[in-house]
């Protein structure tokens, strides 16, 4: 199985948009919220992936798609601030690969296209945030992120328990 990651366009987001709200629905109800909660109806998670066009049209976010054959088991995102004195960083958002393809370096190959657009663009400062002590932290050190710091209880569950969360970054060079 051959896996290769591209970017989207506004168009291709919404010829897709029901392909990514079903791989947003298996994640978030594997245990990975991503901002949701589960159950995630599937035309909120469409909604979402709709929303994303403007800002994938005028340049403010990149989104990509891991592909295996013509499915699609993966997606990243790379949001950029418009400010002036941000024009150096991105922040990495809603990473994730389908249970499937989990473990075979998916993920991987998403972020070091993600840090490529990010180049491409600039951007040598990478940031985002992901549940303390999660299994997406480890993810993310081994690839070289270091940590800001923790924010304690910065999310809640569906039955209000509170989640801390960690912000780590990197330098590309």
């Amino acid at each position: 199985m051959s896996v290769h990651v591209r970017p989207l366009s506004p168009t291709e987001i919404k010829a897709n948009a029901l392909q990514l709200a079903d791989l947003l629905i298996e994640v978030v109800h594997g245990g990975e919220p991503m901002g949701f909660f589960a159950p995630l109806d599937r035309n909120h998670a469409r909604d979402y992936w709709l929303s994303l066009r403007r800002d994938v049209h005028v340049g403010r976010r990149v989104v990509l798609a891991a592909y295996c054959d013509d499915r699609i088991v993966g997606s990243g995102q790379l949001e950029f601030p418009t400010w002036a004195n941000g024009r150096h960083r991105a922040e990495l958002q809603k990473l994730f690969v389908s249970a499937s393809h989990r473990g075979g370096g998916v993920g991987t190959m998403l972020v070091v296209a993600l840090h490529g657009a990010a180049r491409d663009r600039g951007r040598c400062l990478i940031l985002l945030g992901t549940r303390h002590r999660g299994r997406a932290e480890g993810f993310y050190r081994a690839l070289g992120y270091r940590e800001v710091g923790v924010i304690p209880g910065y999310s809640v569950g569906l039955a209000g328990e509170r989640y801390d969360h960690i912000r780590l970054y990197r330098e590309l060079v």
